[in-house]
């Protein structure tokens, strides 16, 4: 899965990151806003984007026109939205909580059915309901990556990596909590732009095969994200990078 639209864009360090980042994303949510009068974002959950999420909530607050926009989530631990695991919680307490955005326009993924196939199934049709079947899905999709090369939570080896259909699937992963909700590529390609956010030394051998032209999807997960008609760029810290 190869991208040509692919972008890298390095950064001395994570402040410094993340700081661009918020720039570069309030600047496409008011120019897509403008055009269509709405915007569709995916968050990633994970430490890395944490910074962001506060530049969003205090230092571009004012600039967002945040009730034309519509959160989503990449994935989500199958915990309730109240532990301190859950992506959600995570959102909520660094940029929901305090921004103007209607509660109608956050749509995170559910944890309270009985088994997460059906949350997953729930999820899917919030998601047809809100996003055009044809064209493009979502307008941004954040993303991290672990160590290993996951994204999301579509790690290495797992059966969603080779979901074709489906939007939204469990998955049963090795880290604690072990069962998950995740987007699939079916509909994390059809978006209009990803953005990973990178930093860490613990990412640099994964960051390296990612971005060769060799690595297998199966193996390093991260690899098969490759908008078909969007852009992909990957903001990355030094720590990340080697050399």
């Amino acid at each position: 899965m190869h991208n040509l639209n692919l972008e890298l864009k390095r950064f001395a360090d994570l402040d410094e990151l993340s700081n661009a980042a918020a720039k570069e994303v309030s600047e496409l949510i008011r120019s897509v806003v403008a055009k269509k009068g709405k915007f569709s974002l995916v968050l990633s959950g994970g430490s890395t984007p944490k910074g962001l999420y506060r530049l969003l909530a205090t230092t571009h607050r004012e600039s967002v026109p945040w009730g034309s926009v519509s959160v989503f989530f990449g994935d989500e631990r199958y915990v309730p939205h109240t532990d301190a695991r859950s992506n959600y919680l995570m959102a909520r307490e660094t940029l929901l909580d305090h921004i103007p955005i209607p509660s109608a326009n956050v749509h995170p993924i559910p944890t309270d059915f009985s088994n997460p196939s059906d949350a997953a199934a729930a999820y899917e049709s919030v998601l047809s309901a809100e996003i055009p079947g044809e064209g493009n899905s979502f307008d941004l999709v954040l993303l991290g990556m672990g160590g290993e090369g996951h994204t999301a939570s579509l790690f290495p080896f797992t059966p969603s990596l080779d979901e074709k259909s489906k939007w939204v699937v469990p998955s049963d992963v090795p880290p604690v909590p072990h069962k998950r909700i995740t987007l699939t590529y079916a509909v994390l390609n059809r978006s209009s732009a990803v953005y990973f956010l990178i930093s860490g030394h613990d990412k640099r051998e994964a960051l390296k095969e990612v971005l060769s032209d060799a690595a297998d999807y199966h193996k390093y997960p991260a690899k098969g994200i490759a908008p078909v008609n969007g852009k992909l760029v990957w903001w990355v810290d030094s720590g990340a990078m080697n050399g």
